[in-house]
């Protein structure tokens, strides 16, 4: 079963979530998942892409409910996709108004050795460095997926010259990491994992996080926040996620509502609702 209603916090932003694995595949069905987040404070998300496929659909729903806005591009474990018809087409997205981030691009080495079908490490460097050069085209933020490559992700970064804005999704790495990225002003976005009993090292993290680039999303449907581990995820359950960030950072939970739903409109560009 999903998680219940958490009480409303009003002024969220889903900063990034998959709109069409969460059953959101039609305007009804959109529509649907974004009333049952606006009704517990969720005004606002961003729907991301893993795939080409997954990509259209991210747009067709920014088009579909005001609500919703898209970030475009192909995940490392998919950059073999990265032909010329691909990147036609996402630069074609990156120029819809409704398109607010490049991603998730980046680096993914835990896939690497436990699937036939992921881009082997080459294959992702070079997908990633053009998205980034897509994202300083575009002008919009960089929303980056990292998962065991922080160091080979942080110096592709570094040797491509990061955009204005990167966001560095579902943040996992250690302090001295979450410190690296802070020191060059990326924004951490954290997701349901930093409520997870066993993440005492990300909670380190998130608390050496500035206010100022702190995101918080859902990844949903994956990484639902303790205490509904395993359940699954929507947009409606970022308040459990930011209740958690504001006992950890000792404020009220509206005072880190503000903070996060702030930051999200601010690094997104999003309209005012």
């Amino acid at each position: 079963m999903p998680p219940p209603d958490p009480t409303p916090l009003p002024g969220l932003v889903d900063a990034h979530t998959h709109l069409a694995a969460c059953g959101g595949r039609s305007e009804e069905d959109v529509r649907a998942i974004l009333d049952r987040a606006e009704a517990v404070g969720v005004e606002q998300v961003v729907t991301v892409a893993d795939d080409m496929v997954d990509a259209r659909w991210a747009v067709a729903a920014a088009r579909w409910d005001d609500r919703a806005f898209a970030a475009v591009g192909l995940h490392p474990t998919h950059a073999g996709d990265l032909d010329d018809a691909a990147r036609t087409e996402l630069e074609e997205m990156a120029a819809d108004p409704r398109v607010v981030a490049i991603g998730e691009t980046g680096l993914d080495y835990y896939w690497t050795t436990r699937s036939d079908t992921c881009a082997d490490p080459a294959v992702q460097r070079d997908a990633f460095a053009w998205h980034i050069d897509l994202a300083k085209r575009s002008g919009k933020p960089l929303m980056i997926h990292n998962r065991d490559a922080d160091r080979d992700l942080l110096d592709v970064l570094a040797a491509e010259g990061a955009p204005e804005t990167v966001i560095m999704h579902c943040f996992s790495g250690t302090p001295a990491i979450a410190r690296e990225c802070v020191d060059l002003g990326y924004v951490l976005s954290f997701s349901g994992t930093v409520t997870f009993n066993n993440s005492v090292e990300l909670r380190e993290a998130a608390l050496l996080t500035p206010d100022e680039l702190l995101l918080v999303e859902t990844d949903a449907p994956f990484l639902t926040p303790h205490p509904y581990r395993g359940q699954p995820n929507q947009p409606y359950c970022v308040p459990y996620t930011v209740r958690a960030l504001a006992e950890l950072r000792e404020v009220s939970d509206e005072q880190m509502a503000r903070v996060v739903g702030s930051n999200a409109r601010r690094v997104y560009s999003l309209p005012l609702r």
